[in-house]
């Protein structure tokens, strides 16, 4: 019994086979009849002609997709240079901030030593006054002790 399944089944398969065919027959002969009726035929100058036209156009098209690369790429580098441009005005900007800063605390360190040298002058004037009064007082005690010692012997005598 399979074996009339398998040709009933088989039968089936090659009537859709044909049935194909011969509709791709058809398809075929109306592609041929509407080839006949589009088609042009010219000489061979003219084809040359026509396939040389065709050949440029290929080329200008091609030339044409470049440019267009070419352009967006330039695009690109425009940007970039303009960016980069940006970048180097702001690294100038704070390299002049940066300068300027420098400037501002050399001169506050300058007013600084400035006023450290006033103190320093005002300390060694004030360690003069004070050695001179450790000598006046120096003076005045030996003056004390020759006057408390002329006083106490005459006092003893």
């Amino acid at each position: 019994m399979n074996t009339m399944e398998e040709r009933g089944g088989g039968n089936e398969r090659w009537k859709a086979a044909i049935a194909n065919l011969t509709e791709m027959s058809g398809n075929l002969e109306s592609l041929q009849k509407l080839l006949l009726k589009k088609a042009v035929f010219v000489d061979e100058d003219t084809f040359v002609k026509a396939s040389l036209a065709s050949d440029q156009a290929r080329a200008i098209k091609v030339l044409e997709q470049r440019v267009e690369t070419l352009e967006r790429e330039l695009d690109a580098a425009i940007t970039a240079a303009a960016h980069a441009r940006s970048e180097k005005r702001q690294a100038e900007a704070a390299q002049k901030a940066a300068e300027l800063h420098a400037l501002e605390i050399t001169r506050e360190l300058e007013n600084t030593t400035k006023v450290f040298e006033l103190h320093t002058e005002e300390l060694r004037t004030k360690q003069e006054e004070i050695a001179k009064r450790d000598k006046d007082i120096k003076l005045l005690e030996a003056i004390i002790q020759t006057l408390g010692g002329t006083s106490s012997r005459a006092a003893n005598s």
